[in-house]
């Protein structure tokens, strides 16, 4: 079992960068693939990057693809989204998730352990 913390949100404005972290509880959570999403107010929670146990495989939504990156540290028991050229539809809230059960699940939303979420705003 895992418990899971982000932080990094903030606000920025178009064309920057925020970097948000994934903190996880837990020694084994290098047997966990993590996914981030985000929720912006009204609208669906949607998938925005999702990373293998050790790394090796990534997936990111045509949206974000060539802006944001997902990475891991196993060793600090933490994910990454380094997020550039920031855009105003950009905003909502981000969360991460992970699941031991691989990267399908992640990415398909079904997650067992989720966070509490970290505001990401972008001003235009």
């Amino acid at each position: 079992q895992v418990q899971l913390v982000e932080s990094g949100g903030g606000l920025v404005q178009a064309g920057g960068s925020l970097r948000l972290s994934c903190a996880a509880s837990g020694r084994t959570f290098s047997s966990y693939a993590v996914g981030w999403f985000r929720q912006a107010p009204g609208k669906e929670r949607e998938c925005v990057a999702v990373i293998s146990r050790n790394g090796a495989d990534t997936y990111y939504a045509y949206f974000v693809k060539g802006r944001f990156t997902i990475s891991r540290d196993n060793a600090k028991n933490t994910v990454y989204l380094q997020m550039n050229s920031l855009k105003p539809e950009d905003t909502a809230i981000y969360y991460c998730a992970a699941d031991p059960r691989g990267d399908g699940t992640v990415l398909a939303g079904k997650s067992d352990y989720w966070g509490q979420g970290t505001q990401v705003t972008v001003s235009s």
